[in-house]
């Protein structure tokens, strides 16, 4: 059996395991198959093993792979999951279906008006990124910043607020991995509570948090999409953004 149509199949059944010990459904999971590094052809292969979700880090080399998969636009969705700067915003406003880092409003504020300017497109999803380890290396702003930056967010035209996404320090130990996303499962409920009455939050139902180490605490407390890369694709080798 080819590897990747075997890793995705691994893949599916951590993610049902972890589902059954957390008492959740299945369907509840979306699994994101992180496709950064490889070539379009392993993003074909895992398609026509059921795939349909893709998530890439750097602007350019995902601009050329979504261009070579053009004709296969209306099976695949693409997510945005890395650091975004400025001057990359108009071409993932253009590419992408989903962008889930935003951490500054001036690059949701370009992403909404350069959004606009590609009126057959639908809204661009959206999620906050959380610092939750409180990583100077990594991106995101800190959980009590994170209900401020929502509510500027959710007022800009062609975006879809959707939730929030968390990269926590990695960490072997289960119980602290757990801590970490239920920190973030925190945070989320109470923005969703606070802001149940507010029909711009209606589709503030999104936490994507969990990477092939720790998707099962990441499930545990209450992750809606998994983001899998190495798991699935295998080993990979840095690239130049």
């Amino acid at each position: 059996m080819n590897s990747i149509v075997a890793n995705l199949m691994q893949v599916r059944q951590r993610i049902e395991l972890a589902c059954l010990a957390a008492k959740r459904e299945p369907e509840e999971i979306e699994l994101l198959a992180v496709s950064k590094t490889f070539p379009a052809s392993a993003i074909e292969e895992a398609m026509h093993a059921g795939q349909s979700a893709f998530g890439e880090n750097y602007v350019q080399e995902a601009v050329e792979k979504i261009t070579q998969l053009a004709k296969l636009r209306p099976w695949l969705v693409w997510h945005f999951i890395g650091p975004l700067q400025s001057n990359k915003t108009r071409e993932v406003a253009e590419h992408f279906d989903w962008v889930h880092g935003v951490d500054r409003l001036k690059i949701a504020e370009r992403l909404s008006v350069q959004r606009g300017e590609f009126p057959n497109l639908a809204e661009l999803q959206m999620c906050v990124q959380v610092n939750v380890s409180d990583e100077d290396s990594k991106s995101g702003i800190p959980l009590s910043e994170a209900e401020a930056l929502c509510d500027a967010i959710v007022k800009l035209p062609n975006i879809v607020l959707r939730g929030l996404m968390a990269i926590p320090a990695p960490s072997a130990d289960k119980a602290e991995q757990r801590k970490a996303f239920a920190q973030v499962q925190d945070c989320f409920k109470k923005i969703q509570a606070a802001k149940s009455t507010d029909f711009r939050y209606q589709f503030f139902d999104t936490l994507s948090m969990g990477m092939s180490d720790d998707l099962e605490a990441a499930i545990a407390e209450g992750s809606t999409i998994v983001r899998v890369g190495t798991a699935i694709f295998g080993k990979r080798d840095k690239i130049s953004k």
